[in-house]
């Protein structure tokens, strides 16, 4: 039988990792097969620059840790070397970071998500990460905006120009 520490340590991982999923955004169960130590550090390294946070539990304590979360249907996914992704503050950031790894890295792959508790498919996941970030979509939309004001600035003015010939 099992050491009373042990369950309890055990346990208390379950419950942090429960604690960290219940107030994520994202997160991410990717398969981390064939990269080294060195990848490893650049992809943390990227996922803290966008509070994102890379972890690797056994597969038992984050099946455990969604249960206490009733978030149900990623058994399957929990099966060989699987890191787990959470991102804190937004989902697409953390989400192009991991997207922007695996171009370069044939062995990285995500494998499902949950984003703001609702599972979430991995080539659902991959679309959201081809988005462009929100700053990009508010500088397009500030762009077309400005270039519509000033034809219709140049518009009254030719008209003022007109009326004033008359």
């Amino acid at each position: 039988m099992a050491n009373a520490k042990i369950i309890e340590k055990k346990q208390e991982e379950v419950k942090e990792l429960a604690e960290k999923i219940k107030n994520a955004k994202l997160v991410l169960l990717t398969d981390y097969r064939g990269i080294n130590v060195a990848d490893v550090t650049k992809l943390r390294n990227s996922l803290r620059k966008v509070n994102g946070e890379y972890l690797v539990i056994k597969n038992n304590i984050t099946k455990r840790a969604f249960e206490e979360c009733k978030i149900e249907g990623l058994e399957e996914f929990l099966n060989g070397p699987t890191a787990v992704i959470i991102g804190n503050e937004d989902y697409l950031e953390p989400a192009k970071a991991i997207y922007e790894y695996t171009k370069s890295n044939d062995f990285y792959k995500i494998k499902v998500g949950v984003i703001e508790g609702k599972v979430t498919s991995s080539e659902e996941i991959i679309t959201l990460a081809k988005l462009p970030s929100r700053e990009v979509l508010l500088a397009k939309l500030a762009g077309s905006l400005l270039g519509n004001v000033t034809k219709l600035a140049i518009a009254l003015n030719e008209v003022a120009k007109t009326k004033n010939e008359n």
